[in-house]
């Protein structure tokens, strides 16, 4: 009997018939986004993508409008809207000036696509006038699988995926954490604690990991005690409005219980500011009482009072390097897929300090 995972098999396990999963797994209309990512969750636990020739064949586009001025081919740079992924953040647009000024210089057209419905994308898209394309941020599987299957080059920065095998950027995110985890151990801290969600995204994740290995390396990791919860704050690095009022509860039960950390060490800085105003609310200086220390450094770290300890991310640098990653890629389609980390510098400011000495 043959083992080969069949669409009729994915059909049977979600109750539906084997046409909506073609279409599914196709790309194609008549299938709604929810439906669509539930064909492709059940594909990939049964295997599915496993298996050699399991994408469908490309489709045929030439009746799509053109993106491109004749004589100038152009990179689409897709962001959906999602996480406030968009060009007015202090992240991520910075990400994106970076690839706009690298494809002008390199002589490119750049279209940007915010766009989260395949269906959608598929109707703009003409590949005849694109080069290749460049993730920036999440981007659902659904959607990249549409990308694989048409065959167009593709490097994601600040996103993987399982299933995609594409060239990725992101920044060095375990190494920088813990070093910055390492000093704040080295000027007397023992009691630290991590705020964000490692299911956030993967760069949060690393993180966490990066913050884990240093206490670990010092012995400190399983001195800790009193669970999971004295150690990580679990939310979402959205803006520092959302994480202030979860970090405010958190530091007012381990004020109650006099379990308070001397360094709180945030997967962005949005969180890292939220956290800031939430020690400063109850009556804790920063960082006489509370150290804490951010990541990504945006405009708004320098700009905290005390000013924010944060990793300076390179975004810019980040850009341009997809761009030519993805240009290498356009010229040597069959080469090894890369993953392409990014060293970081640590910002050291105002809002960390040695465990008993007041800022000056």
């Amino acid at each position: 009997m043959s083992s080969k995972i069949t669409m009729q098999q994915i059909a049977d396990s979600l109750g539906v018939s084997k046409f909506v999963v073609s279409k599914a797994l196709a790309g194609k209309e008549g299938v709604s986004d929810a439906t669509r990512e539930k064909v492709i969750q059940a594909a990939t636990k049964l295997g599915y993508f496993a298996q050699k020739n399991a994408y469908m064949k490309t489709v045929k586009h030439e009746q799509q409008p053109k993106t491109s001025r004749p004589g100038r081919q152009s990179v689409l740079v897709l962001m959906p809207n999602i996480r406030f992924q968009t060009q007015e953040s202090l992240y991520w647009g910075r990400i994106v000036d970076g690839i706009s000024a690298k494809l002008e210089k390199d002589g490119y057209g750049m279209v940007i696509v915010s766009e989260q419905s395949v269906d959608s994308f598929v109707h703009f898209l003409n590949p005849s006038g694109i080069s290749g394309l460049i993730g920036v941020g999440e981007i659902s599987t659904s959607l990249l699988l549409e990308i694989h299957r048409l065959g167009l080059p593709l490097v994601l920065v600040d996103h993987e995926d399982p299933l995609i095998p594409s060239d990725t950027l992101f920044a060095n995110n375990f190494e920088s954490v813990y070093r910055l985890t390492r000093h704040l151990i080295g000027i007397g801290h023992r009691k630290l604690a991590f705020a964000g969600s490692t299911d956030y995204s993967r760069s949060f994740y690393d993180r966490f990991l990066g913050f884990r290995s240093a206490l670990e390396d010092e012995g400190l990791w399983d001195e800790r005690g009193g669970g999971k919860e004295n150690i990580l704050i679990d939310v979402d690095g959205l803006r520092h409005e959302d994480a202030e009022e979860p970090v405010k509860q958190w530091l007012a039960k381990r004020l109650r219980t006099r379990e308070l950390p001397t360094a709180l060490v945030c997967a962005n800085d949005m969180i890292a500011i939220g956290a800031v105003r939430a020690a400063q609310s109850h009556g804790l200086n920063v960082p006489a009482e509370l150290s804490v220390a951010g990541f990504d450094n945006i405009e708004d770290a320098a700009k905290l009072e005390p000013a924010l300890t944060t990793v300076h991310v390179p975004k810019e640098a980040l850009g341009r390097r997809a761009v030519e990653r993805l240009l290498q890629r356009i010229d040597a389609k069959d080469e090894p897929a890369e993953k392409i980390l990014l060293a970081c510098e640590l910002m050291y400011r105002g809002t960390t300090s040695a465990v008993g000495r007041q800022s000056e």
